[in-house]
């Protein structure tokens, strides 16, 4: 036995270890106390400090004591010189890198380290870059390290196009890089911006980054990277806020005001009747105080003169953003919109160049499925493609690629029937704003939602029937001039969206899931509704439903059950 170390046994381990934990544990939680009672008392000094550095360098996500760190160091810079501040705040980026070690994702203390960095005399910004890219070599998707870089490149002024080389290199090396092209993303609108689109590249750029994005997805076909950032590429971007549509009701008498992005009015939205400004509440036509796409605000009838002519203009104070209309005797309802904005709102402005850019990798994309039958990233990027290229020459195409992708992805499917339907509404308003109608039937799609319902405002029929919705959405009410609604043959089980329709007659439900008489509580604000067809749902099967339906709905004349 001599000369034989002596090997404890598993339970003296497992309670040597035990103990050890609970003696630190409790010099963590003393010194926490400790730390905290001395904030409670003012006592803000060295001896504070080195109690939170005890605490943190264990525990570096405890919020609490990094603000009282910096209340430490706001109290000592009040009795220190400039250099023994200075050699205070160099001590601090010292002790935060070894946290950073200890958690590198830490929020508290990146936070800390841009806050001691503005208040430090002199900062060293080019070691704050150096420990930027140590940090991003150990993980290139440290999101906290990257928010650092960008606060450490604005601070110091670093060129826009040396950050934009860095993230070249970095995708370089490594396709998968996603953070690199996120922050493309950002830098490139800076550099090359297109002067019509905000937030989106100039052409030459996008030829060129469509290059390079298609080398990564052709080298790693199954890397969401590449196909996220050409996603972006192909996006169409943002509009001006200006006003698109103003439409005036004459007879109920109401105006609306349609944005291009969702804002907040209040006095700042005004309306003028024959050039005399008109005191008017403006509110969304689902009465939320939210930021919306069209406002709505009732016209006193007594500012309108029987069969006079009128002239309407809505102004927003901010920009030159205004639309002008006039009402004529023996008409109701009269309007004005940007008509290019609107024909231009679903689709991207091709040149020769990026058309043929687009064609050759649509097609490139084609062969890459051939081979990859089942990515799909691919599918998807070939959707996106034949959407920027002619939405409604490739729409029977792109339906059967759906097909595919739900097949191929089931676990998406919802996502992919969202988006599909989105696409048809889009075909949709495209056919009727080629038309110049007034009606658009969206039946027989498979729709599950409805969207982009801010460019129906001038619509009066529209036909749902067929479809997979379950639910109408509540800015159905941007509808203002509907006045026949069908959705049949849907799963629609209540009507919270059908509120404050002003010109709704004909409501169409047939076999839906309407299946209490209180569902249909929405109606009451639809003042002009006559006919209600509800065969084929639940609530039929009432014993004197008829009755029921007249005493709730009385404004209504015809109940068809």
């Amino acid at each position: 036995m001599h000369g034989r170390i002596k090997v404890k046994t598993t339970l003296e381990q497992q309670e040597a270890k035990r103990k050890e934990r609970e003696k630190k544990l409790q010099l963590y939680v003393s010194a926490t106390q400790d730390a905290l009672n001395k904030r409670e008392v003012g006592q803000l000094d060295k001896e504070a400090l080195e109690l939170t550095t005890q605490i943190l360098s264990l525990n570096p996500d405890f919020a609490s004591l990094w603000n009282l760190r910096r209340e430490v160091f706001l109290a000592l810079g009040n009795e220190r010189s400039e250099e023994k501040i200075r050699s205070l705040y160099v001590g601090e980026l010292s002790f935060l890198e070894s946290c950073l070690r200890v958690n590198p994702k830490s929020y508290g203390t990146w936070y800390h380290r841009c806050w001691v960095m503005n208040h430090m005399p002199e900062p060293d910004w080019a070691r704050e870059l150096q420990l930027c890219n140590r940090f991003l070599e150990i993980d290139e998707r440290n999101f906290h390290c990257w928010d650092y870089r960008r606060f450490v490149t604005q601070s110091s002024l670093v060129p826009v196009t040396d950050e934009l080389e860095l993230t070249s290199n970095l995708i370089t090396k490594n396709f998968s890089n996603y953070s690199s092209w996120h922050y493309r993303s950002k830098l490139l609108p800076q550099i090359h911006p297109d002067p019509q689109r905000r937030g989106r590249l100039s052409e030459e750029a996008l030829l060129s980054e469509l290059e390079l994005v298609q080398n990564a997805f052709f080298t790693d076909p199954n890397d969401q990277s590449a196909w996220f950032y050409h996603r972006w590429l192909l996006g169409r971007g943002d509009h001006p806020l200006s006003i698109r549509c103003v439409l005036v009701d004459v007879e109920i008498p109401f105006a609306t005001a349609t944005f291009s992005h969702p804002i907040l009015v209040g006095s700042d939205l005004m309306l003028f009747v024959d050039e005399k400004p008109l005191r008017v509440t403006w509110k969304t036509p689902e009465g939320k105080e939210k930021p919306s796409l069209v406002w709505v605000c009732d016209i006193p009838k007594e500012r309108l003169s029987g069969n006079c002519q009128h002239t309407f203009k809505v102004v927003w104070k901010y920009g030159e953003a205004q639309k002008e209309c006039a009402s004529y005797p023996g008409r109701r309802v009269t309007w004005f919109r940007d008509s290019a904005t609107e024909d231009n709102i679903f689709s991207l402005e091709l040149s020769e160049g990026k058309s043929s850019v687009l064609q050759h990798e649509l097609q490139s994309c084609k062969e890459l499925q051939e081979l990859e039958p089942e990515n799909k990233w691919c599918l998807l990027t070939i959707i996106l493609l034949m959407r920027a290229l002619d939405p409604l020459l490739y729409e029977e195409e792109s339906l059967c690629c759906f097909d595919t992708l739900k097949a191929v992805d089931p676990m998406r499917s919802g996502y992919y029937d969202d988006l599909r339907s989105k696409f048809q509404m889009e075909n949709a308003i495209l056919k009727m704003e080629y038309a110049e109608a007034n009606l658009i039937i969206v039946a027989d799609k498979r729709l599950t939602r409805l969207c982009h319902l801010d460019h129906l405002i001038l619509v009066t029929h529209m036909c749902l029937s067929n479809n997979q919705l379950r639910s109408l959405p509540r800015d159905l009410s941007m509808l203002r001039c509907i006045e026949v609604l069908q959705v049949d043959n849907n799963e629609i089980s209540h009507l919270e969206g059908v509120w404050n329709l002003p010109c709704l007659q004909e409501f169409s439900l047939q076999c839906n899931k309407i299946a209490k008489v209180p569902d249909l509580q929405p109606l009451v604000s639809c003042p002009r509704l006559s006919i209600l067809r509800l065969q084929g749902n639940p609530l039929c099967e009432i014993p004197d439903v008829q009755d029921q339906l007249k005493a709730f709905l009385p404004h209504v004349a015809t109940f068809e059950i």
